[in-house]
């Protein structure tokens, strides 16, 4: 996906397309598709910098092919964007990724390795909530790099989702419910993230916790 600037276009993200999900007319002979696209790490170095010259000033995003032949025009540096915020933090699996492992995150890296806490991680294929907590020593860094690694941290719950679709990763999104010092005792933690799953109904049959 790129935004246009007059004949140019500036990369924003890549998606690759895992197959058609649905398939209908409408009541005018109009036939609509929907696919199932997730975002991806490909050409994530470039994303905000790359600009290439686009076939079609009207289209917000083209085949890999047809924007292979376009030409670069412009690559501009690096620039690291700014922590949000623990409460502001959203991401997407894809930006994990990149989060746990970019040197232009290491800040980010940085604030996220001095807290424990609860976090929250969304399945957007169907909206349904795990919510897990880091204590006794671990940081939130480092849980949420194991995720980034194999996308399920081990956790039998997820595992589950796995089986089917080995790529069930790409639909998850991670945020922060609370965050605490790393000081504060484990029971805290572990009472607090007792009640994010009972506020959030994170438990089966409704979410994604077993207990």
């Amino acid at each position: 996906m790129c935004i246009g600037e007059g004949r140019n276009a500036r990369l924003i993200t890549v998606y690759v397309n895992h197959g058609e999900l649905e398939r209908s007319v409408n009541d005018d002979g109009y036939e609509s598709r929907t696919f199932d696209l997730r975002e991806t790490t490909l050409l994530a170095s470039y994303r905000q910098r790359l600009t290439i010259t686009w076939s079609n000033p009207r289209r917000w995003c083209v085949y890999g092919s047809t924007a292979a032949k376009g030409e670069v025009v412009s690559l501009a540096d690096p620039v690291a964007e700014a922590f949000p915020g623990f409460d502001a933090l959203i991401l997407t699996q894809a930006q994990l990724r990149t989060v746990v492992s970019d040197p232009l995150y290491a800040h980010w890296r940085t604030a996220l390795e001095s807290v424990q806490g609860i976090y929250l991680i969304t399945d957007s294929s169907d909206g349904r909530h795990y919510v897990g907590q880091t204590a006794g020593g671990q940081r939130i860094l480092g849980r949420w790099s194991q995720y980034a690694t194999n996308g399920h941290g081990g956790n039998k719950e997820l595992l589950n989702l796995f089986r089917g679709d080995p790529d069930h990763a790409e639909h998850f999104v991670y945020s922060l419910l609370r965050v605490f010092g790393p000081s504060v005792d484990p029971d805290v933690v572990f009472a607090a993230e007792s009640h994010y799953k009972n506020a959030l109904l994170s438990r089966q049959p409704f979410g994604l916790n077993y207990n």
